[in-house]
């Protein structure tokens, strides 16, 4: 039995500002996660490949406010940054 990904410990190194700020980054890299793993059954964002992400932006954001959208992005952004990818995302 494998444990669960631990999302919080993944961003750890890359998370910053309020704790508020960090809460939401991760909330919604939670969901993210989830809806990825869902989809694709990619189990960590290690096997994540960025036609995942573009997807979960598209799709899953699209009835969503820009702001809601925007707000994704930065956490999205997060986590490529902490895979060291050079993904870029067009909102």
């Amino acid at each position: 039995m494998s444990k669960p990904f631990d999302m919080e410990l993944f961003l750890a190194g890359v998370l910053t500002g309020s704790h508020a700020t960090r809460q939401r980054h991760l909330r919604q890299a939670k969901l993210i996660h989830a809806e990825i793993t869902e989809r694709w059954q990619r189990q960590t964002p290690w096997a994540w490949q960025k036609k995942h992400v573009d997807w979960f932006l598209e799709h899953r954001l699209h009835p969503r406010s820009e702001a809601t959208r925007y707000y994704f992005l930065l956490t999205v952004r997060l986590l490529a940054r902490r895979l060291q990818k050079a993904w870029v995302f067009n909102l």
